[in-house]
């Protein structure tokens, strides 16, 4: 395939696209890149459902980038809405899956977690400077977490999608604001219970690659930006010390206060403690030093699989 191609990813917090065509390397030749929290798991832990406010704003985003899309000078060859986590197992799923399908056309594909793991992992790499293996990608979303290690090379050989994310897990424990030391320690035992129950050799890891909205705002606390700058951001490393100071930090603000912080999205400020003390927590387990960022995850990943490209 020589021409662009368009990838929605819509997870329980966002819904991102990406518009790109081959750079004739190998890569991606990025076109359009756009994030729009809409909360689409917004209750879901609680409901098994959607509610219907989240559906109304994720299909009026959908229109947006159906759109934006269609505006292009050169249309996409294939279009691919990909839903994660929020959209596996709720009840109303139809009512989501048809919304979609009016306002952009095609069928939204529920990947499993292992399918979202390997997309991830391919993503990351894509977009890694000369990592070393053991490789873990770590992908912290609103309802899961994904796990992947692999190698240096790109391929993954072990992969996990744990039900631990920053809206799932501020919703079911951190119900202050700011929350209180038992909230968080009641959090961070249930996290740590998931992440023990993977047969995973934490120490093996060289080089852990962190992707996706949290970990990409945490780079931006780390970096004192005061509006979110991503090619700051990519690449950026977090010391681990550095991690947990932030993670202690952003949970003794509240939200008005994260609000505040120009380098968090205004609508990210009242889950990113949850999902920093998910960073913390996986952390913990590692050897390594520190964390890199990377702004290629899932949607270049899922891109260079519609271009048939390999890395």
């Amino acid at each position: 395939m020589n021409g662009p191609v368009a990838v929605v990813d819509c997870g329980t917090n966002t819904i991102r696209l990406l518009i790109t065509g081959p750079d004739g390397n190998g890569g991606l030749s990025e076109i359009e890149r756009r994030t729009k929290i809409v909360r689409l798991g917004q209750g879901v832990d609680a409901t098994g459902e959607f509610h219907p406010d989240a559906l109304a704003r994720t299909f009026a985003q959908a229109e947006q980038y159906a759109d934006l899309i269609k505006s292009q000078d050169i249309p996409a060859e294939r279009v691919r809405f990909i839903a994660t986590s929020a959209s596996r197992d709720v009840s109303n799923r139809d009512e989501f899956l048809e919304g979609i399908r009016q306002r952009l056309g095609v069928t939204p594909d529920v990947i499993t977690g292992d399918e979202e793991a390997a997309l991830s992992f391919a993503g990351a790499l894509s977009g890694a400077d000369d990592p070393h293996t053991p490789v873990l990608v770590t992908d912290i979303g609103g309802g899961s977490t994904e796990l992947i290690i692999g190698n240096a090379a790109g391929t993954a050989d072990h992969a996990v999608s744990l039900d631990i994310g920053s809206v799932r897990v501020t919703e079911r424990f951190l119900h202050d604001d700011a929350p209180s030391a038992d909230d968080l320690g009641r959090a961070a035992a249930y996290i740590d219970q998931l992440l023990d129950g993977e047969q995973i050799e934490w120490p093996a890891v060289r080089t852990w690659i962190g992707v996706a909205g949290t970990l990409t705002t945490l780079a931006a606390v780390d970096l004192d930006l005061t509006e979110y700058d991503r090619s700051k951001v990519h690449g950026h490393q977090i010391r681990i010390a550095d991690l947990n100071a932030i993670s202690a930090r952003l949970s003794a603000l509240s939200a008005e206060q994260i609000r505040g912080l120009g380098a968090v999205d205004p609508q990210r400020a009242d889950v990113i403690s949850a999902g920093a003390l998910i960073a913390t927590r996986i952390a913990a387990r590692l050897q390594v030093g520190s964390l890199t960022v990377s702004e290629a995850d899932i949607l270049d990943g899922a891109a260079l699989e519609l271009i048939g490209t390999e890395r």
